[in-house]
């Protein structure tokens, strides 16, 4: 049987057959000597045929291709996996007739992109130890087999293609990139850490000329504009009071500070070093603002990331679980377990180890509602927080469109659960909860659509509320009552101008009469069952004291009649006597 070998490379496909090969010759250690002899290789492989790429893009697509059949052979995108060229080059080169057994193989280097050609084609291939030895060989002296190439021409082909794959398989998606997130949120807390050191810095250094400052202005921001406004007290006036209520915004400080400058105990400095001073505050300054330039970017792009956590939890902490989980996809994965201690790895492995309580809670504690809750109720908090925060990121992670109706949601339920803690509120359920928050956004949905394509001459002030298509589920017992009558959750069908039908008026006023008799038949019904109660109660007691007195008398009698027997005995001895 003939043996072909496909060949891959940067600048095409290449067909090479094996002659002279038998049983013996397959021996992998006799083909790993020869493979480095060209002259004893020579004789074994020879180019058959050689397909060249049209174009860089060209040969790109070839790779995605190949790279895609041998991974994702067995999945959903089976089809179109193998592309025309490469089908067109194996049939014109390899013909298969039908009906009859073919008389030749084809060496592939995965087994799955052979399994994949042959169930295209119907060519036989086969992947082994062998295969892998004799492309080898072909990859080592590629280039003499390919004579039109000149020298250096294949090393760019190579180099280009590697870069092309390498761009093309780190490409994202640029409107929901989390990491972007991570790198934002290590960034913001490595800048509150050097603005609070340069800050005390600063205050260090500028006490030695005005101690008094420090006590009169507290923030690190509004100290270092203050420094660096001042420079000398010496020079210090009342006329700079305005400029001094523009930074402080409170005018008794000013006054404050001027007063406390004209009496100040610090020694004088001279001008080179109030130079140093006031360039080190303005970079504390320049830090300060960065900082807020790089929390609101943080803020828009968990927004457009990860809507629903942000708006359940906090963009902060939001973002502080994408960083240490990884990435949005691996907290979305995630179970609620996992992610109520991300962020306490130490103390979870430590208790495991010595055997003591693990952790309630890691990063989620830093969410106002773990603050709120009491000290009793502060591990159930973080157990159910991490549950709805689990929800709202895979909600975010796989959901095809971004909204916050699900993480408000979430929001008051977690509000409702603080309730249920402190008041004893119960809270609602969490289908009601879901069902809901999916109407609403599938209303929002379509009244943004609505007013995306009206015209201009409707009035978009007051837009109409679509009809809401009923989902045919299955009722749960919740969801019925016992007359089978829906319940009073149920929305009511509208008409084309978004009001409710008359019949479904009808029907509801209908329905709240029947509830109401059936109510008041309830309370009636359980105003005698309990007046039948009480006479019952009455009845029962007085048996049990007719039942006492019976048992009384028969005790009685019982006593009177001994004491009979006894008299007459006493009788009959006296008598004998």
């Amino acid at each position: 049987m003939a043996l072909y070998v496909l060949f891959e490379s940067a600048s095409g496909y290449g067909l090479f057959s094996a002659d002279g090969l038998d049983e013996i010759g397959q021996n992998t250690e006799a083909v790993k000597s020869s493979v480095t002899d060209l002259t004893r290789f020579g004789k074994v492989a020879k180019l058959v045929s050689f397909h060249p790429f049209k174009s860089a893009v060209d040969a790109l697509t070839q790779c995605n291709s190949v790279s895609e059949a041998c991974h994702r052979i067995y999945g959903f995108l089976f089809s179109g996996i193998m592309t025309d060229e490469l089908r067109n080059f194996l049939e014109i080169n390899l013909k298969v007739k039908e009906g009859k057994k073919p008389k030749f193989s084809l060496g592939v280097s995965e087994p799955k992109l052979g399994s994949h050609i042959f169930e295209v084609t119907k060519i036989p291939c086969q992947s082994n130890e062998f295969i892998h030895e004799l492309l080898r060989g072909v990859r080592l002296h590629f280039e003499t087999f390919m004579k039109q190439l000149k020298p250096g021409d294949l090393e760019k082909a190579q180099l280009g293609l590697s870069h092309s794959y390498s761009r093309a398989k780190v490409k994202f998606n640029v409107n929901r990139v989390d990491n972007m997130v991570i790198q934002a949120i290590f960034l913001l807390d490595t800048l509150d850490k050097d603005i609070n050191s340069f800050a005390m810095r600063v205050r260090e250094w500028y006490s030695w000329h005005f101690p008094e400052l420090v006590k009169i202005v507290n923030d690190n921001y509004l100290y270092a504009k203050i420094a660096k406004f001042i420079e000398d007290k010496a020079k210090l006036s009342d006329a700079q009071i305005p400029d001094l209520t523009d930074i402080l915004g409170d005018e008794d400080k000013a006054k404050e500070v001027v007063e406390a400058a004209k009496a100040s105990m610090g020694q004088d400095v001279s001008p080179v070093d109030l130079i140093n001073v006031q360039n080190f505050a303005q970079r504390v300054i320049d830090l300060s603002e960065y900082r807020k330039k790089l929390h609101e970017y943080l803020i828009s792009k968990m927004n457009d990331i990860a809507p629903n956590l942000a708006s359940l939890i906090g963009e902060i902490v939001g973002a502080r679980l994408i960083s240490h989980a990884g990435s949005l996809t691996n907290l979305a994965k995630c179970p609620s377990s996992t992610l109520q201690i991300l962020g306490a790895e130490k103390a979870l492995f430590r208790a495991l180890k010595t055997h003591g309580n693990t952790p309630k809670y890691g990063l989620i504690f830093h969410s106002s509602f773990i603050g709120r809750a009491s000290a009793r109720n502060k591990g159930r908090m973080a157990r159910y927080l991490a549950n709805k925060c689990s929800i709202a990121s895979r909600i975010d992670c796989f959901a095809d469109r971004g909204t916050t109706v699900f993480g408000e949601k979430l929001r008051e339920q977690v509000e409702e659960r603080l309730d249920f803690y402190d008041n004893g509120v119960a809270p609602r359920k969490n289908i009601d909860v879901m069902k809901s928050a999916i109407e609403h956004a599938e209303n929002k949905v379509d009244i943004d659509g609505a007013l995306a394509g009206a015209d201009d001459d409707m009035d978009t002030e007051a837009p109409t509320v679509p009809s809401v298509k009923k989902s045919k589920k299955k009722k749960s017992k919740s969801d019925a009552t016992t007359d089978g009558e829906p319940m009073a959750e149920d929305k009511p069908t509208t008409n084309g101008n978004g009001d409710a039908s008359e019949d479904v008026k009808s029907e509801k006023k209908k329905k709240k009469e029947k509830r109401k008799q059936e109510q008041e038949q309830e309370q009636a019904v359980g105003e005698v069952n309990g007046a039948n109660g009480v006479d019952a109660e009455e009845d029962g007691a007085g048996k049990k004291k007719k039942k006492k007195r019976s048992k009384d008398q028969d005790v009685e009698d019982v006593q009177v009649v001994s004491e009979g027997k006894k008299k007459k005995k006493k009788k009959s001895k006296s008598e004998e006597e």
